[in-house]
């Protein structure tokens, strides 16, 4: 099992900045792949980064690159996106999800699921 606990949401002008942190525990070291997804109300939810344990492959979603970072303090277990610019069109629910196989951008691929933080960006 592996439990995950995101933070860093809030509410934020756009162009400014955020950065999320996931925090992992458990038996993170079977993990593949760290990822973010966000759900926007009344949308689906939708691959945003990923960032591959082994060798710290990084990938992401169009719509944020360039703007959104994706890394790790292996350290401390923890998994941040660090995102820039932030457009109105980034407002959502982000969710920090591991994965123990498969596709980075798929989310049924991942297996654990943190609670979710809300970043709004106000126009």
């Amino acid at each position: 099992q592996v439990q995950l606990v995101e933070s860093g949401g809030g509410l934020v002008q756009a162009g400014g900045s955020l950065r999320l942190s996931c925090a992992a525990s458990g038996r993170t070291s079977s993990s593949y792949a760290m990822g973010w997804f966000r759900q926007a109300p009344g949308k689906e939810r939708v691959f945003v980064a990923a960032l591959i344990w082994n060798g710290g492959s990084t990938f992401y979603a169009d719509s944020v690159k360039g703007r959104f970072t994706i890394s790790r303090n292996n350290a401390k277990n923890t998994v941040y996106l660090q995102m820039n610019s932030l457009k109105p069109e980034d407002t959502a629910v982000y969710y920090c999800a591991a994965s123990l196989s498969g596709r980075h951008d798929y989310g049924p691929s991942y297996h654990y699921w943190g609670q979710g933080t809300q970043v709004t960006v106000s126009s």
